[in-house]
């Protein structure tokens, strides 16, 4: 079977469509060599900010036409960029940091762009959110981006109460003033949870403070913190499952598998010792 066929991205070919390209964080290093060849060779980057954007491609030698696309010029430009991609147009999109459309405007482009047939290509790289997760201690093998908090307390407690149930490490953003308060209000809704609070990452002033939510929230270490910040929350502890609904899961299994698999199935599912299980399947079949 042949591979599927990908697009060329060499300095002297780009194929037409949209290229959702991933910029550094901070470090200005921090971007692919493949960033950097489709950058060079689209007709336009859409950026949110024009300033930042050419920051960029100054720092790599890089010559190109860049256009505004934030949340307030994008009603007005994004009719322009499809009808740019719909004549086989090569555009980029990129934000001021990180993984375009993480928290930053580009998801209608990117659905319209879809809709009409326009060929879509991500161009993975940074991402402040993962790199947060990966330095933060905490488990990483179900993790679920909730993005910026409420800026109001009420709001803030309500969001958390909502996803306090997850068993699932959280990440989020947050601003410098924000972030005592929204710890403390983390601390309320999550209580002693694990978490690590991580600025500026791959910046010169990088800095990633662990510890509890209700240590976390009276931190010394955290006065005034300024720049980029992303919290990563633990998952809370997993439930103990009641002797009821122990037993009416391994009466549905039994049913279904024996008692031996019955027992494994169950252990695995509620997270109980197998050998007591399989001993309690044995009794609930000779009733």
């Amino acid at each position: 079977m042949d591979a599927p066929r990908l697009p060329t991205t060499t300095p002297n070919r780009i194929d037409p469509g949209l290229y959702l390209v991933a910029t550094p964080i901070g470090n200005l290093r921090d971007i692919t060599l493949r960033a950097l060849d489709i950058l060079a060779g689209v007709d336009v980057i859409l950026c949110e900010d024009t300033r930042i954007g050419g920051k960029l491609l100054a720092a790599h030698g890089i010559k190109g036409r860049l256009e505004r696309y934030d949340e307030h010029a994008a009603e007005r430009v994004r009719p322009k960029a499809l009808a740019a991609l719909a004549a086989g147009g090569k555009l980029a999109l990129i934000s001021d940091a990180g993984t375009p459309l993480v928290s930053d405007p580009g998801y209608r482009l990117v659905r319209e762009a879809v809709a009409q047939g326009s060929p879509v290509f991500p161009a993975p790289g940074p991402s402040a959110a993962l790199a947060a997760l990966t330095v933060s201690g905490l488990p990483t093998d179900r993790f679920l981006f909730a993005g910026f908090p409420p800026p109001r307390s009420a709001g803030r407690r309500a969001l958390f109460a909502e996803l306090a149930p997850i068993r699932a490490t959280l990440i989020f953003y947050e601003g410098g003033p924000r972030l005592r308060a929204s710890l403390a209000d983390m601390a309320f809704a999550f209580g002693p949870r694990e978490a690590a609070v991580a600025r500026e990452l791959t910046k010169l002033h990088e800095t990633v403070v662990r510890g509890t939510l209700p240590d976390l929230a009276v931190d010394a270490r955290l006065d005034a913190p300024r720049g980029e910040i992303v919290v990563v929350v633990g998952p809370g502890a997993e439930p103990v499952a009641s002797a009821d609904e122990a037993d009416a899961a391994l009466a549905e299994a039994v049913a279904r598998v024996g008692p031996a698999r019955a027992a494994s199935e169950v252990a695995k599912a509620l997270g109980l010792s197998r050998r007591e299980l399989y001993a309690r399947a044995l009794a609930l079949r000779s009733r």
